[in-house]
């Protein structure tokens, strides 16, 4: 497996931080049945089987605990994949937003030319264009 290092550090900063405020967690991280590398084969072992290819930090980081909380889960074998993670943009309420690609509105040529010899007239061959939200 090759997992990027923000993920490795992700889940191993999640997992000090969490038997740092958790006491009946904290003796678990220290058992030597476990280590770091065998939990990260376990989370990508569980993401695989789920056949999605992106997950919640809650699902990943309860993953993680789960590793280190269930007993029955050993070593687990070696697994060719590639992982990464995103941050979320952060929501910035100050700047502008950016600019909407504009979708030109078909036009009449006669409502656009009133000196054009095309006669104004409703008929029901005429297509009729109308606006929706996405065109705004």
């Amino acid at each position: 497996m090759k997992g990027s290092e923000k993920f490795k550090t992700r889940i191993e900063d999640f997992l000090k931080e969490k038997s740092q405020s958790d006491s009946v967690f904290a003796p678990m991280l220290e058992k030597a049945s476990k280590n770091l590398e065998n939990c990260f084969k376990y989370i990508i072992s569980e993401v695989q089987k789920t056949g999605e290819c992106s997950f919640d930090d809650s699902e990943i980081f309860d993953m993680a605990v789960k590793y280190y909380t269930d007993d029955t889960i050993g070593n687990l074998p070696d697994i060719k994949c590639r992982v990464t993670t995103n941050q979320p943009k952060v929501a910035d309420l100050f700047s502008a937003p950016a600019p909407i690609a504009e979708n030109p509105v078909q036009k009449n040529p006669a409502a656009a030319d009133p000196a054009a010899d095309i006669p104004l007239q409703k008929t029901s061959k005429q297509a009729q264009t109308t606006l929706t939200l996405f065109d705004l």
